[in-house]
C-alpha cells in the first residue's frame, strides 16, 4: 500500500478536511500537479480548479477552490483557499454569480493589467463551470 502524509483543506469559514490521503492533485497557479507522501517542500498559488483527493481510506473527494495557497512538506500537504466546497455542495447560482461579476471586472478594468487578471480569471472560472457541472 502506498504511504499517507496528512492533508488539511482550510478555507475562512472552516476546516473542511483533516484526515490521511494517499494522493492529492492541486490546481496550482502555473498548472496541476500531484503531491504524494515524501514530496520535496514547496509552496504554490492556487487559481480556481477543482482538488482531486485520495484519502488512504479508500475515498475520493472533490473541492472546488478558488484561490489561496498550498503548503507541501514530505509528511504533509496544506490547502489554505480563499474559498473552497465540496463539489458535490457547488450551487449553480453560486458560480453564475461569480462569472457575472468577473464579466463585470472585465467590462470595467482600467488597465491592460487589470484587463489581463480580470480575464484571466473569466477564463478559469467558465472552464472550472465546465468541469463540474452538467450542461
Amino acid at each position: 500500500m502506498a504511504d499517507a502524509f496528512k492533508f488539511e483543506l482550510v478555507s475562512p469559514e472552516r476546516l473542511l478536511v483533516s484526515e490521511e490521503a494517499l494522493q492529492v492533485v492541486v490546481p496550482g497557479e502555473e498548472g496541476y500537479f500531484t503531491v504524494l507522501a515524501s514530496h520535496a517542500p514547496a509552496m504554490a498559488t492556487l487559481k480556481p480548479g477543482v482538488v482531486e483527493v485520495k484519502l488512504a481510506g479508500g475515498a475520493d473527494e472533490r473541492f472546488v477552490v478558488f484561490g489561496g495557497f498550498v503548503d507541501v512538506t514530505p509528511e504533509a500537504c496544506t490547502l489554505l483557499a480563499e474559498s473552497a466546497v465540496n463539489v458535490n455542495d457547488i450551487d449553480r447560482h453560486d458560480l453564475e454569480q461569480r462569472i457575472q461579476d468577473a464579466r463585470e471586472d472585465v467590462d470595467d478594468a482600467k488597465d491592460d493589467a487589470g484587463l489581463t487578471k480580470a480575464r484571466t480569471y473569466l477564463d478559469q472560472l467558465t472552464t472550472l463551470q465546465g468541469a463540474i457541472l452538467p450542461a
